[in-house]
């Protein structure tokens, strides 16, 4: 109970000349009141300024991405997300969410120290038991002793947090459409393999607390980019009728004829056209329709086992049907309805245990 419902409540059976100081006071001094009430108000305490730096990766801000898909030969499901203070140049390392303090010195040691130096503090979110195995192990594999008088501070704010949420997007906004690049042989549904392209992305693109790219402020110089890019627009399907306060109706064609056409509102937003005199070479790209459901007499129940064709960067591999009359066969990943799932098994039996 609050002191205003406490107060009416001495209201309604007493009153004496200083009743409102004195019941305010009660409540205040109350010592199960102050042990057992939720805190609502502002906590205690002064702000922690973190010492802005002056030049890069002397301090960085690690989190991890961990509601990903397993992707990859490594069946990747998470990504590890480093973020320099002084330019905002991120780097993102895919990895597992049950990754330990050692595997990640690796990562870093392997992927990130030979870069940019060692680091003089990171801060994450992380458990500090965690973050003293992961600065121990990193000292280790450089040869060094770590002491922790200057270079641990539990502290953190939420510049890496950020960094996931834009991350999240990007990543989501290319898997909808299906546009990762796998290699020479056209395309595939790995998102690590759009790790390298969202990474040299967001370094090129001016940072608004800084006026300048990450990459400018970290090498002095922008990397050079392809002049031609590809534009992915959504299509425009225009609404035909409203159904209550919540769903529109819209008219779908082509592909998308066999589509239920009525979606909530939460799923719709206004397409803005470009002006085809403005930006003639801007032309929407049609909505990929995801395949067809298989004929459930000749589904997929498992993949047995793999195989690299002789002279070629490409696998095959052993599935077997449902339905016993199919006999076992060879297909490529291309064929298989569901991949990503079905594969996650063989890639993880490949992946090299520690």
């Amino acid at each position: 109970m609050s002191e205003e419902r406490t107060l009416e409540k001495v209201k309604s059976c007493a009153w004496w000349q200083s009743c409102r100081k004195e019941t305010i006071e009660y409540c205040h001094t109350c010592d199960r009141c102050q042990k057992e009430s939720r805190s609502t108000g502002k906590k205690f305490g002064l702000m922690i300024h973190i010492e802005e730096q002056k030049s890069p990766w002397e301090v960085v801000h690690m989190d991890w991405v961990t509601t990903l898909p397993p992707s990859g030969d490594r069946s990747d499901n998470s990504c590890l997300v480093i973020v320099d203070r002084y330019s905002k140049t991120p780097i993102f390392l895919p990895c597992h969410k049950d990754d330990t303090a050692m595997d990640t010195a690796l990562l870093l040691w392997s992927r990130v120290t030979s870069h940019t130096g060692l680091f003089k503090n990171i801060m994450s979110d992380k458990d500090p038991k965690f973050k003293y195995a992961l600065w121990t192990n990193l000292h280790r594999l450089f040869g060094t002793k770590l002491s922790f008088s200057t270079a641990y501070q539990p502290q953190t704010d939420g510049l890496a947090e950020r960094m996931i949420q834009t991350l999240e997007d990007m990543i989501r906004r290319f898997c909808a459409y299906g546009l990762e690049l796998k290699g020479s042989d056209g395309f595939t549904h790995y998102w690590c393999t759009l790790i390298p392209a969202l990474e040299l992305a967001y370094k090129t693109s001016v940072h608004y607390s800084t006026g300048q790219t990450p990459a400018m402020l970290e090498k002095g110089w922008n990397p050079r980019l392809p002049e031609d890019t590809l534009r992915k627009d959504l299509i425009e399907i225009p609404p035909t009728a409203l159904h209550g306060t919540n769903a529109v109706q819209v008219e779908l064609s082509g592909e998308l004829e066999n589509k239920h056409p009525t979606f909530p509102l939460s799923l719709i937003k206004p397409n803005q056209p470009a002006d085809k005199k403005l930006f003639p070479l801007r032309n929407p790209i049609p909505l990929t329709v995801p395949p067809v459901e298989q004929n459930e007499d000749k589904k997929i129940k498992k993949v047995i086992k793999e195989r690299r064709l002789r002279g070629k960067n490409q696998r095959e591999y052993l599935v077997r049907y449902r339905n016993a009359v199919y006999e076992d066969e060879w297909l490529e990943e291309s064929e298989i309805p569901d991949s990503d799932k079905l594969l996650r098994k063989v890639r993880h039996e490949r992946r090299p245990q520690a």
